[in-house]
């Protein structure tokens, strides 16, 4: 066999035997894919010798700078590991298998640096995916023709083992070297992660897809192909990948696009639905583990919540933007405060842009502080909001840092919206003298710019509802006056000449008059119904109250009667749930 060279050549350091390489070589050629019965016993009589062989062959390929220097010195290596990878009794049998895979991956170059190492890159996964996947070839066949073996067994096998040797290799990172001369093997991170590219939608892969997903990144060498992050991506969002959550959360880490499409996928999803209530956010947010992986993560925050801020800019007076964006802020900030503290990042971080003396304010939940601390606390944040909004004003000339301050005060003001909740119900009671702290903070809410908004008017409108409701609810005695009904009806519509006051902010304070008032449970439910019935908004009332319940049963509720007012929430959902609901 005169074609055969030695594997090694004169040159090289003597670590292996010529005649010993020239032999195995020519067993290799000799065996083919073992389809006759004198090659398989032949095989079978030799495999304990391969074995030593295979691993004196790893130690010297381990010894080589380079995989361009082990193929000079070992010019007809790749040959004899590609008739060795397709014979099934050296696959099949552990110890060789796994030499096999070892001697393959020590080969594989992280970073290529000539034609011959993207070459033999390109090889090794060919030859490993073709392994661990094919089920049509002809050494398939020949198991299952002279071994028995069913194709599928056989190629889980080759897979599991596969997986495990790489679970190994990828579990060493730099601390795990001895010798400083060793070559790094944070590596064959990059080479099992695009070896695993044709595979992500095997179960069987699923532990190494998760481990590479979560490998500490200890060094600039432990990247992860692109190519593999877009196909787990992909099988991941088609589920047709399944992932243990950290592996997910870690997966939004690694790759912005697979992030963006996961908010984007669960907006679509929950503002598309019809029917929905802040309730149903909740639990879909919950599930989108979203929340938890923000917490966790303050760069993953970031980009969702840069996300939420377009959306708001983009639909500024929807009621269901607005919903979704204070449920996803309420779930963040739980999954937050169950973080251990040494774990967890300064407030800042997250809110860099946020006026630094509202943050904590806001942020702070009406649960952690006495109810009769609200008012000053309100009136506090509304005189603050105000400040901002004048010094707003005094820049109309120059620039839009003015601007730029108060829309990302009113997008916080926007995530923590239980304030502007509370702000609704302590005006139910509130007298003509208290007032005009918490409509102010109402109207900025509904209204938070003045160009094209007419803020100094809007307080007007809203005054004029306010005045209007607290009539009905506290003052008039029974029969109902249809004119002042009527009245109330056309302030939830636009009125010609004159901007319109935001229908949700009259819903807002009509749901909870008929929720806190005093009256008899009969006539606070006769105005809401007989308002939002004429003005086509019953099922926009719905959500009103579904939020209103939300907040109730998170402990913010300054009432004394607490089982009084949910029983009439309940009694109020009955009558307006006979309709259908409009998405929330």
């Amino acid at each position: 066999m005169s074609q055969l060279q030695p594997l090694i050549q004169p040159q090289a350091e003597p670590l292996l035997d010529v005649q010993e390489m020239q032999f195995w070589l020519e067993k290799a050629v000799a065996w083919g894919q073992a389809d006759s019965p004198d090659t398989q016993k032949d095989t079978c009589l030799y495999l304990s010798r391969l074995r030593a062989f295979l691993q004196l062959l790893l130690t010297h390929i381990n010894k080589m700078s380079s995989t361009t220097e082990t193929m000079r010195r070992l010019p007809f290596l790749g040959q004899f590991l590609g008739r060795i990878c397709w014979n099934p009794y050296v696959t099949a049998d552990a110890a060789s298998s796994r030499l096999l895979f070892q001697s393959l991956w020590s080969l594989y170059s992280e970073h290529p640096s000539n034609a011959l190492e993207r070459k033999a890159n390109q090889w090794i996964r060919k030859v490993l995916c073709q392994l661990a996947t094919e089920e049509d070839d002809t050494t398939t066949q020949a198991l299952v023709k002279h071994m028995g073996v069913p194709p599928k067994e056989y190629h889980l096998k080759i897979l599991r083992k596969m997986v495990a040797l790489l679970l190994e290799k990828i579990g060493k990172g730099c601390s795990s070297l001895v010798n400083a001369k060793q070559r790094c093997s944070c590596g064959s991170v990059l080479a099992a992660s695009e070896a695993c590219v044709t595979l992500v939608t095997y179960p069987e892969a699923a532990p190494l897809i998760g481990a590479l997903l979560q490998r500490p990144v200890t060094c600039v060498r432990a990247a992860l192909s692109q190519e593999f992050l877009d196909a787990v991506s992909s099988a991941y969002s088609s589920q047709r990948l399944s992932l243990e959550e950290q592996a997910v959360v870690s997966l939004w880490c690694h790759s912005l696009p697979s992030l963006e499409g996961a908010v984007l996928s669960l907006l679509e999803s929950v503002l598309t639905n019809t029917g929905s209530t802040p309730h149903n956010f909740e639990q879909q947010l919950t599930q989108s583990m979203l929340p938890k992986a923000c917490a966790q993560h303050c760069s993953v925050f970031l980009v969702v919540n840069d996300i939420l801020r377009s959306l708001l800019k983009q639909a500024e007076g929807n009621k269901c933007v607005l919903s979704l964006i204070q449920t996803f802020t309420s779930c963040f900030l739980r999954e937050l405060a169950l973080l251990q503290p040494q774990k967890a990042v300064s407030l800042k971080a997250f809110f860099p842009n946020t006026p630094q003396n509202l943050l904590v304010p806001l942020l702070t939940q009406p649960s952690e502080m006495p109810q009769e601390a609200w008012k000053d606390h309100l009136n506090w944040l509304s005189g603050s909001l105000q400040r901002l909004t004048e010094e707003e004003d005094e820049d109309e000339d120059g620039g839009t840092r003015g601007q730029c301050v108060v829309f990302e005060a009113w997008f916080l003001l926007v995530q923590c919206a239980h304030w502007v909740q509370v702000a609704v119900e302590l005006l139910v009671m509130a007298g003509p003298e208290d007032c005009g702290p918490l409509l102010w903070l109402l109207t900025f809410y509904h209204h938070p710019t003045n160009r094209g908004h007419h803020r100094t008017q809007q307080l007007v409108n809203a005054r004029e509802a306010w005045d209007r409701l607290r009539s009905l609810f506290l003052l008039l005695a029974p029969p109902l006056p249809p004119d002042r009904l009527q009245s109330l009806v056309e302030l939830l519509s636009p009125r010609p000449q004159q901007p319109c006051l935001a229908p949700l902010l009259v819903l807002s304070l009509l749901v909870n008059f008929a929720v806190f008032s005093q009256k008899s449970l009969s006539e606070p439910t006769e105005i809401l119904w007989t308002v939002v019935e004429r003005s086509g908004l019953v099922g926009e009332a719905a959500c009103v109250l579904s939020s209103v319940e939300l907040r109730l049963n998170g402990g913010s509720c300054s009432s004394s009667d607490a089982n009084r007012v949910q029983l009439r929430i309940k009694a109020l959902q009955n009558i307006l749930t006979h309709t259908h609901m409009e998405p929330c």
